[in-house]
């Protein structure tokens, strides 16, 4: 007798199969999306120029296009077209809805320009003219891209020799000054000798004097950037472009597909290494790829031995009981603790508590500014180590089940100690299970935003936590991370289209980071099982 579905199983084999499936559809379909919009945000796209009712024109590249919203149910369906058509500056919005029906004509004009700013985002328009000190050097599209385009990889240079005299020769005279001034603060506070004061207040004076010089050399490369570009926009309005503002031309229409390869790895490139600007809304990430991954770093750092050692002792030190019973259930229950509760409590504790004990023993003359009582990388990256050391403890504490008795017996009655049975027999054994645990606590770490918040992380840092200054490593300094990045790019820029191609590249980003120290403690492990199965061999 044939039995029912319900009794032999099958139908339970299906149904998780399905949700399986769904789960992996869901997931798919995440990915390809980023992958999709991450892409199209380095992908050049085409100058139309629009011509519209009423005698309006529009220039700029088609970005979406829909079925207008709230039209009447009786009409047929009308859409419409977004377009990017830049000129901030200019048109106060560098995004446009146009209906479709209102659009008379639309061509794609070779010698359209697309001049990548500094400031103010993209300028679409027709090249006019390029002057410099107020004198025409060029007239015509042809002769003012060959004026630009032979002066602005000079002018490139010049801006680039501009920020390094004022961020790098500047702060470092600025660090040095804050140093001696403290200093000098705690010599008089202490009534030392004359001599040490004035030998200090001449350090102070002689730096000034240096600072004085850089600001004659800031003027002097200020005084030889010349150049304005004459544009023509869609509209016929005609504007003037600093050359030392332009950071990039390009003519899109003319691009065959190299060219749009080119202009892609160009723009990629420098996504990941430039500074961000306009809010970080343009511009790169580097310095929240640093932070993200110092960050991680850091945390594993600190969650891996507290995560291996509390589960060392729970399984193969600590007693059976009552006791034992409620910290591994404690332990099971902080991985479901909200993770704002665990940045409160770094707050509280590290930052205001130990932060705020270290500032008075050791940065006393510094106060009241704080040094390690306010937000820091170090900060962030132990409350982000309390956050995540449960999933290691479990893990490694699952890994020593695994471990059989008979190897450890084995290891004993061969006259090695507990300490020697642990450290080279039982260890390398359960560091699989440790890596597994400690992939999964970085990919936590990567992705949380809410505790890092209020731990270390500002929209835009000043400076990296590492430098060329003694010693090297500043854990007390604030940081960029991509999660608060994406948050803060897509939430509360006052731009929501300007921002969304930003969200997209760098939420596609932090997934490949995280990909990448995933696959790398995959890689590992596999490495770590691969020597176990030849030892054991």
């Amino acid at each position: 007798m044939k039995k029912s579905i319900w009794k032999t199983g099958d139908l339970f084999i299906w149904l998780t199969g399905v949700c399986l499936a769904f789960a992996l559809f869901l997931v798919v379909a995440l990915l390809l999306n980023l992958l999709v919009n991450g892409v199209s945000a380095f992908w050049p796209s085409p100058l139309h120029s629009f011509a519209l009712e009423g005698g309006r024109a529009e220039l700029g590249s088609v970005t979406m296009k829909e079925i207008i919203p709230n039209h009447s149910k009786t009409d047929a369906d009308r859409f419409r077209t977004q377009i990017k058509r830049g000129n901030r500056d200019l048109d106060n919005s560098d995004y446009i809805w146009m209906d479709d029906d209102k659009i008379k004509s639309t061509t794609l004009e070779l010698n359209a320009v697309a001049l990548e700013r500094r400031e103010w985002g993209d300028l679409y328009g027709f090249l006019e003219a390029y002057k410099e000190d107020g004198k025409v050097i060029a007239e015509g599209f042809e002769n003012t891209l060959s004026a630009i385009k032979s002066r602005l990889p000079g002018m490139n240079d010049l801006v680039a020799e501009l920020d390094k005299v004022s961020k790098d020769d500047v702060g470092k005279i600025n660090y040095y000054l804050e140093k001696n001034r403290i200093r000098l603060n705690r010599l008089k506070r202490d009534n030392a000798d004359a001599g040490e004061i004035a030998e200090v207040e001449q350090a102070i004076a002689e730096l000034n004097s240096e600072y004085k010089g850089l600001e004659k050399q800031l003027a002097e490369l200020r005084s030889r950037m010349k150049g304005d570009v004459i544009v023509k926009t869609a509209s016929g309005a005609t504007t003037s472009v600093a050359l030392e503002k332009i950071i990039k031309i390009h003519l899109p229409n003319t691009f065959g597909f190299f060219d749009k390869l080119g202009f892609f790895i160009d723009k990629f490139a420098r996504f990941l290494y430039e500074d961000p600007r306009e809010s970080n809304t343009e511009g790169g990430v580097f310095p929240a790829i640093f932070g993200t991954v110092m960050m991680v770093l850091l945390m594993s750092l600190i969650a891996a031995p507290l995560g291996v050692l509390a589960g060392f002792y729970l399984r193969e030190y600590a007693k059976p009981g009552l006791f034992v019973s409620m910290i591994r259930i404690a332990v099971n229950n902080l991985a479901g603790v909200p993770s704002i509760v665990f940045g409160v409590f770094g707050v509280g504790f590290f930052i205001y508590f130990v932060g705020g004990g270290i500032d008075r023993f050791f940065y006393e003359d510094a106060l009241p500014a704080p040094t390690f009582g306010t937000g820091g990388i170090l900060w962030a990256s132990l409350t982000m180590a309390l956050l995540t050391v449960p999933v290691v403890i479990v893990s490694t504490e699952e890994g020593l089940a695994s471990v059989s008795r008979g190897v450890r017996e084995a290891s004993l009655a061969l006259g090695a100690t507990k300490w020697e049975t642990s450290w080279r027999v039982v260890l390398p054994a359960v560091m699989p299970s440790i890596l597994t645990g400690l992939i999964l606590a970085m990919a936590r770490a990567a992705g949380e935003v809410a505790p890092l918040m209020i731990t270390g992380v500002v929209k835009l840092a000043p400076s990296l936590p590492v430098d060329g200054f003694w010693p090297f490593l500043h854990l007390d300094r604030k940081f960029m991370h991509l999660g608060f990045h994406i948050f803060d790019v897509g939430f509360q820029s006052p731009n929501v289209d300007a921002a969304r191609p930003m969200v997209f590249a760098t939420t596609l980003l932090l997934i490949m980071i995280i990909l990448c120290l995933n696959l790398s403690a995959i890689w590992l492990r596999k490495r770590l099982r691969r020597k176990l199965e030849i030892s054991a061999v």
